[in-house]
């Protein structure tokens, strides 16, 4: 009992710690930020927002209530794809969002008699939601919200899921005008825009599991056996070894494919500059990966 109980604490309750904090970051820059410089920026929060401003309906409740049909709908046509996690999501953003206006009243810090205000609700609204919801999906879950409409949208429809997703958004911030105005509406654009960069941050640099997948074309076998040693030896990674030619010069060129985690980058790219000037190296971002010196595939929750 007492192991299983260590194992299941090191492989989900980080996950449900992501979604509390993730939670709690992204009601901050609701009640903070979003909400009181009156930008709907699209999902359940932005009807939350218009509903707030116009009917006095406290967001916090708003979104627990608009989530939860669609929470319903995505269970009976995708299954256990929106689970207790996505869920967990939802109760928790719902009830940080309640309580912080309960103690801090939905004014937010900013004198909104200053249009700079509302920009900068925008901005820091926008990277602080970004931040909370990247930590959310980075456990797998999320906080409920439109992203629902537009799978199901995507399913039905010869539309992507990233051009429904669009609409969907689209058409809560065109909303938007006739209660706010355009250029709040346009600021929710900014905010949008700002929110996707940062999760994209987060999601992508939080987490053991999260590296980069580095290509190295080596002009020779020499220079490519340095740095085969290096990366064993040094760095602690496989990687694996593919067959190249040029295509001007028509000569093998071997290529070292391997995923180093990101804090071992810099030392990667020192010792390929030293063994072999002429090497060719792309590195992109890699994320969920999965073996042997990053997050085991038999424990990682795929759901």
């Amino acid at each position: 009992m007492g192991k299983g109980l260590m194992s299941w604490c090191k492989e989900k309750l980080p996950g449900y710690l992501y979604i509390i904090c993730g939670s709690f970051v992204t009601a901050v820059s609701l009640v903070f930020f979003i909400n009181p410089g009156k930008i709907a920026a699209g999902g359940v929060s932005g009807i939350a927002t218009i509903l707030f401003h116009t009917l006095g309906w406290e967001p916090g409740k708003m979104i627990f209530i608009l989530s939860v049909p669609l929470f319903i709908a995505g269970l009976a046509i995708f299954g256990k794809t929106y689970g207790f996690k996505s869920i967990l999501g939802t109760v928790c953003l719902s009830a940080f969002t309640s309580i912080l206006i309960k103690a801090f009243g939905s004014q937010g810090f900013l004198d909104y008699n200053d249009s700079l205000s509302v920009m900068l609700s925008a901005i820091f609204g926008g990277a602080i939601a970004g931040a909370g919801m990247g930590l959310v999906m980075k456990s797998g879950a999320n906080t409920g919200g439109t992203d629902i409409i537009a799978q199901i949208i995507a399913k039905y429809t010869p539309i992507t899921l990233g051009t429904a997703l669009t609409l969907v958004d689209g058409m809560i911030i065109f909303s938007s005008i006739f209660v706010f105005g355009i250029t709040s509406a346009l600021y929710a654009v900014m905010t949008v825009y700002i929110t996707g960069l940062m999760i994209d941050k987060v999601v992508l640099s939080i987490g053991k599991n999260y590296a980069k997948t580095v290509f190295i074309i080596c002009s020779g076998s020499p220079n490519r056996e340095v740095i085969q040693k290096f990366i064993l030896e040094q760095l602690g990674h496989g990687g694996t070894i593919l067959a190249g030619t040029g295509m001007y010069s028509g000569q093998d060129r071997p290529v070292i494919m391997t995923v180093i985690k990101n804090n071992k980058i810099s030392q990667l790219t020192k010792i390929v500059h030293s063994a072999d000037p002429k090497a060719f190296m792309i590195v992109s971002d890699a994320y969920n990966v999965l073996g042997e010196g990053f997050k085991s595939i038999s424990s990682s929750d795929l759901s």
